[in-house]
């Protein structure tokens, strides 16, 4: 089971400050960060994609950050199941974030799921 000094988590909490901040301040940030970061546009189109109703320059910035890691990790990363970049994701909202936080991390990232999965098929069938 997961703890709170999971090594994994910790790295993870570790990018979403990395991230949360550079929206405020030019800093120096991780390699891991970095990779996040460049990948922006990507992210941010399928984050809004995902919330139609949110335009991203809108979106809490923690909240922010915690979508731009976790669609990173399912969009481009690729190393962890789906649900457990989710779950990862929700988790870091309950720890940063406001009560609302965790459900709409949840609902938008259940949508990049379903529309990575969608693509998936549809590859498949042909």
């Amino acid at each position: 089971m997961r703890t709170s000094q999971d090594p994994r988590h910790v790295r993870r909490q570790h990018i979403v400050q990395e991230i949360f901040s550079t929206e405020f301040r030019e800093q120096k940030v991780s390699s891991d960060t970095r990779d996040v970061l460049a990948h922006l546009p990507l992210l941010d189109k399928q984050i809004q994609k995902a919330a139609p109703d949110f335009p991203v320059d809108k979106i809490n910035k923690i909240d922010l950050a915690i979508l731009r890691l976790a669609a990173y990790e399912m969009l481009v990363e690729k190393k962890a199941p789906q649900n457990v970049i989710i779950d990862e994701a929700v988790e870091l909202a309950k720890e940063f974030a406001n009560d609302s936080s965790p459900s709409f991390v949840n609902g938008v990232l259940g949508h990049i799921t379903t529309s990575i999965n969608s693509k998936y098929e549809i590859r498949n069938l042909k």
